[in-house]
């Protein structure tokens, strides 16, 4: 029944989606077209923002390329490699396999969003290979899709920015909410035992979905990482590169400084700590230093699109941020609420704003204190608001490209394969957290 329904979705979207770029493109000239006509700026001065703009994200950039590289060398490395093939081997059948890399890719988001995103992706491979091995026909785009279906709980989970923001000393909204800890938000018992369903439901439903004509994992996006045989050493210069001791001397000051900054901040993860976790690891596990440097050429492969798409996407949150655009938005949704339908309303403004924000902090930054003030006004508790936002947020990244680019990157696969069945789990999940805010509204 699920696989009939999905049907529909897929043939669709590979007919009639766009490549990821082009729809960077098409969002950039709507924003523009929005711009001018809503927020009644000018074109010239629309271009300006927008070209200030462009360098907006180029720290994220810096920082997801190197969260995709280090976390594909470890991958590759003989010790992580072989863990994952291990895990891989568990499923015995198509839908214990997507069932297998969902609940994965969703264990990993709820710890963190970069952790899941990257997992996801690795997991879905060595599934696919091992599959493969075995002669055991999965749907490789599918696999894929899991593995990104999965991801919509970060947003419920430990590295949820509107969460944090709300209960870190001095934010902007403090004045009116007060610090709002986090155990009345991620760690509120309805919130977690959403996130659990959410994730049993998102992977129930992709083992639902298996077709019965699979498009099979061909192995071109898995690289000879760990594969790759030791040089001999033949001059003193070689002989150096291939020592171990060098990388693991240099991998563990790396882990030794991440000791002592969970030492002192507890668990306290950043994109920065997640990529020194990865270069530590990786240098700890790699075979010599050139054989890093090895795994690490070989994954340098997937960061090109990120540097290419990611700056159109920073013009596009520098147009809504800077004009009114946010604030009509969001005031629309605000005008049609009440105090038991606000939160409902907030998820699916954020759901909207998140096409043109895809970043859950600057989402928060500019929706929340809109909401938050309405919330004040109709007596609506603040954590469901923050929540809803988040909620918003994570659901709509299922259809918006943006969070697709560096998985589709590690898969090797283009946004069309997956998007199909990803319209699917964005129906259903959308059901889940919007049923969910209008129960907590009641």
């Amino acid at each position: 029944m699920f696989e009939r329904a999905a049907r529909p979705f897929v043939v669709f979207v590979e007919r009639f989606y766009p490549d990821a770029f082009v729809f960077a493109i098409l969002l950039t000239l709507v924003t523009f077209a929005m711009t001018v006509g809503l927020a009644d700026e000018t074109p010239a001065a629309a271009v300006e923002i927008w070209g200030l703009g462009l360098t907006g994200l180029l720290s994220f950039i810096a920082q997801i390329a190197l969260t995709l590289i280090c976390a594909h060398a470890v991958a590759h490395t003989d010790l992580v490699g072989a863990a994952l093939d291990r895990l891989a081997r568990l499923p015995r059948s198509a839908g214990q396999g997507y069932f297998l890399v969902a609940a994965v890719a969703g264990a990993g988001s709820l710890i963190a969003w970069s952790l899941g995103l990257v997992v996801g992706g690795l997991i879905a491979l060595r599934v696919a290979r091992v599959a493969r091995q075995r002669g055991v026909d999965m749907h490789y785009p599918l696999l894929v899709a899991s593995a990104y279906g999965g991801f919509v709980v970060w947003h419920m989970g430990y590295s949820s920015s509107s969460a944090l923001f709300v209960a870190t000393p001095g934010h902007t909204l403090e004045a009116v909410t007060g610090l709002i800890p986090v155990t009345e938000t991620i760690f509120a018992p309805w919130n977690l035992a959403l996130a659990a369903v959410t994730v049993l439901a998102v992977a129930g439903l992709c083992a639902a979905m298996g077709p019965a004509r699979c498009r099979t994992y061909a192995g071109q996006a898995d690289g000879p990482g760990g594969a790759r045989p030791a040089a001999v050493a033949e001059t003193p210069g070689q002989w150096l590169e291939s020592r171990r001791s060098l990388s693991l001397v240099m991998g563990g000051v790396v882990l030794w400084f991440l000791w002592l900054w969970f030492a002192e901040r507890g668990f306290s993860l950043t994109l920065d700590i997640v990529n020194w976790s990865f270069l530590g690891l990786g240098l700890v596990l790699a075979r010599s230093p050139v054989h890093y440097v090895g795994l690490i050429a070989d994954a340098s492969r997937t960061v090109g699109p990120i540097v290419l798409q990611y700056p159109f996407y920073a013009g596009i949150m520098a147009l809504m941020t800077g004009t009114a655009l946010v604030s009509i938005l969001s005031g629309f949704f605000v005008s049609v609420s009440t105090p038991e339908t606000l939160s409902f309303w907030a998820f699916l403004a954020a759901g909207a704003l998140n096409f043109f924000i895809p970043s859950g902090g600057g989402q928060w930054a500019v929706q929340g204190p809109i909401f938050i003030d309405a919330a004040r006004e109709l007596g609506v508790a603040y954590p469901h608001i923050v929540m809803a936002v988040a909620y918003g947020d994570q659901w709509t990244n299922l259809i918006q490209p943006f969070w697709t680019i560096p998985l589709l990157a590690v898969a090797g696969l283009n946004m069309r394969a997956i998007m199909g069945y990803c319209f699917v789990v964005f129906a259903a999940t959308g059901v889940l957290f919007g049923g969910t805010l209008l129960l907590l509204g009641a």
